[in-house]
This record gives C-alpha cells, structure tokens and sequence, in this order.
C-alpha cells in the first residue's frame, strides 16, 4: 500500500491543462536574446505553463529587480533568497529587448522589494520612462507589487504612465494566512482603488483557483474588484511549481471559468479573461484590445 495518505495527491492533470510544445527556432532564439542582454523573464523563473507559446511568438514579460524576492509566497515558484542591489542598467537592456523583439505591448513585472524604502517604484518608473523614450509607439503594462501600501510609491509608477497597472490579489482573502501570510488583500484592494482614483490608467488584477477556495469565494473576489472599478480580470488554474509547494486542491473544468467571465460581465466589468491556462500577463496585449472595444 502506498504511504501518501494525502488524496490531492492523487489528482491527474486533466487534459484541458496539457500543453503542446511548439516547433520551431523562435523559442530558442528569444531564449537567446533574453540571456545575452542578462534579463530574467517571470515565464522562467515562475515555471509558466505558457513559457514555450509565448517565447515561439517572441512575447515574454520582464522581470525586473532581481530573481530573488523578499516574500515567499506558498504558490510561487520565485525563490526568497540573497537580495541583489538595483542594476542600473537593466532599464537600457529591457528597453534594447523592445526593440529586439519588435514588441508593439510590453509586460513588466519585478520580484517583491520590501527592503527598498520605495520598494523600487522609482525602478520601475525609470524603465517605463526609457521604453517610452526609445519605443514610443509600444504599450506598457506593469505588474506591481503592494509596496506595502506606500502611496508615494504607487504615484511614481502612475505618473510614469503605464498603460495598465496590473496588481494581483491572488486569492480568497480566507486563504492569505497560508497563501500570501505577508500580503494585505484590502491593502491590494485599495491599490487598485487608488489606481483608478488618481489616474486614468486601467486597472487590472487576477487570481488563481485550486488553492482550496470555493466557487462562492472566488465570485466574492470578482464582486470585491468589481466594486473597486477594476478594467480587466484574470482568472487561472492553480498550477503546483514542485512537491514543495502546496498541492492542487481541485482542477476546475473549463465550463466553470466561463461560469466565473459571465458572473464578472454581469456585474459590469470590462473585461474578463477566464481560463485553465490563463494567467495575468498571458496574452495580455490581446486582452488589452478586448477593453478597448468594451
């Protein structure tokens, strides 16, 4: 008899989950590219089901500050670890990566800096103000943390002006303890408030599920970013980076995540993007499009 006494790990990745690997050259030359100008990618470094589709179409979403953060959060494959000092020149790279990749929408993302004073907003604004010098045309979402509620911070990336400033909830607020123990839901909440109040710039936030939440939990998020004027929603599934971390608890069928799109339309936001393999930087200029047409 087996010793494992823990059914979730006997839950088989259905087959709506299963992902085909492209073929091709573009893969390994963005691969390339991303290695030689030294930027990480959240698609490697988080262990992104998405990594082949997206690299084969010459999109990846930067990662910047480092490759170790200052958090451990259970779901997440980016280790906490040695915290390097900001690299000055990773502005000018990420930039060159642009253009290299004739990228028309760029994705931003960093690890957590809870040891900057303004963890890294004014990084972030850096590199935003460099793409748009050198890539004008180019549309910028930015994937921020909470900076642990520091307005000032916020207002430096907003007045960078992103086009999207995406920040993730993640999941029930029931589950922070054990999910997110160093995160604020209502503190991520008002973030995206204040996104909306101090700016025009579109809101964006997401979620995963198979974490353990039920299906009232997560219509109770949507309702939460829905009252809080959120453009565009990202919903995914819950996918176990390594045995290390927490087990999925339930595989969601397709059918539901369009269950969850149709709740959030009803409840009038602009967008929602509900899939197994959806998650919040996946095919985000298209998303983008969508809200245009909103």
């Amino acid at each position: 008899m087996s010793s494992k006494t823990n059914s979730e790990e006997y839950l088989r990745i259905p087959p709506w989950l299963r992902v085909k690997l492209p073929t091709g050259n573009t893969f390994n030359n963005t691969a390339k590219l991303l290695a030689d100008l030294n930027l990480n990618t959240v698609c490697q470094n988080a262990k992104c089901p998405n990594c082949w589709d997206c690299f084969s179409r010459k999109v990846a979403t930067f990662l910047i500050m480092g490759n170790n953060c200052t958090r451990n959060c259970a779901f997440c494959n980016i280790a906490a670890g040695r915290i390097d000092p900001l690299d000055p020149d990773e502005p000018r790279r990420v930039s060159e990566a642009v253009g290299r990749l004739d990228l028309k929408y760029t994705v931003i993302t960093s690890v957590t800096r809870d040891d900057l004073p303004d963890g890294g907003a004014a990084h972030y604004a850096e590199t935003i103000e460099r793409i748009r010098h050198d890539h004008p045309g180019c549309m910028i979402e930015v994937l921020i943390p909470d900076f642990q509620g520091n307005l000032d911070a916020l207002k430096a990336v907003i007045n960078a002006g992103p086009d999207v400033i995406n920040h993730n909830v993640e999941t029930s607020p029931d589950l922070y303890g054990t999910i997110r123990p160093q995160a604020d839901y209502r503190q991520s909440l008002e973030l995206l408030e204040r996104v909306k109040q101090l700016s025009s710039i579109h809101a964006k936030s997401g979620l995963m599920v198979g974490l353990g939440e039920t299906d009232e939990q997560v219509y109770g998020v949507i309702d939460d970013l829905a009252g809080i004027n959120c453009d565009i929603i990202t919903i995914g599934q819950y996918m176990r980076p390594s045995k290390a971390h927490p087990a999925v608890k339930r595989y969601v069928e397709p059918a539901v995540f369009d269950e969850y799109a149709e709740y959030g339309r009803k409840l009038g936001v602009p967008h929602m993007f509900c899939a197994p393999l959806v998650r919040s930087s996946f095919n985000a200029a298209e998303a983008f499009e969508k809200l245009k047409e909103v």
